[in-house]
């Protein structure tokens, strides 16, 4: 069994924030290993099963040597382990920023009120929607952003749907995605441009700058 003061780690490395409102951010990323989803587009399946244990005290001093002020918890899904919450809140103390990438379908109410989260709601084209959390919604702050990653044309529908019967818009930042390989930018950007709402459109950095298979970037 685990121990709360360890965690299965992928990988820990420093890039450039590929997205968000954080996105050309120099940023560390702790990858956790595993998650409960089997997403259709997944671009990280390797981090599924496998990783390290590392204790916390272990991820906090990677972390300082890194040397960078911006830090990530990502995955898999990173709130699929327990030590998750109290890793995040010993970054927040010792002076970090903390991002966190998670699904809609794990309890955020655990993590510290300074965590700043983006959570990639599941529409459709995914085959994880019906995995979405509602109660999450009204866990996240107005500074919070919610990712809609979209693989065709009925997921922009749907996540319009859902934008405007729960009022997100007003509520949190809103992101859109392309599912790599599977969206044209400049139709999503079409999309949005024709159903103007507040968002903003957002690309994978990270996959331009050093291809979509490249690891640890």
């Amino acid at each position: 069994m685990q121990e709360l003061n360890e965690l299965t780690i992928t990988e820990i490395y420093a890039s450039i924030q590929g997205e968000s409102s954080y996105a050309g951010v120099p940023c560390t990323f702790i990858r956790l290993t595993g998650c409960p989803l089997r997403c259709r587009w997944c671009d990280t399946a390797y981090a599924f099963k496998g990783g390290t244990s590392w204790t916390l005290t272990a991820i906090m001093e990677e972390v300082k040597r890194l040397g960078i002020s911006v830090v990530e918890l990502t995955g898999g899904e990173p709130l699929a382990q327990a030590a998750t919450p109290l890793l995040a809140d010993q970054l927040l103390a010792a002076g970090y920023t903390v991002l966190i990438e998670t699904s809609g379908s794990e309890d955020i109410r655990p993590l510290p009120s300074k965590t700043h989260i983006i959570m990639d709601w599941k529409c459709p084209g995914s085959g994880m929607s019906e995995r979405n959390n509602p109660s999450n919604l009204s866990a996240l702050k107005s500074t919070d952003e919610i990712k809609f990653v979209v693989a065709n044309r009925e997921d922009f529908d749907w996540s319009l749907d859902v934008i405007r019967r729960e009022q997100l818009s007003e509520r949190f930042h809103i992101l859109f995605s392309c599912a790599w390989g599977l969206v044209a930018p400049k139709d999503l950007a079409a999309w949005i441009v024709e159903n103007p709402i507040r968002c903003r459109m957002q690309l994978q950095q990270h996959k331009y700058i050093w291809g979509p298979r490249v690891k640890g970037v």
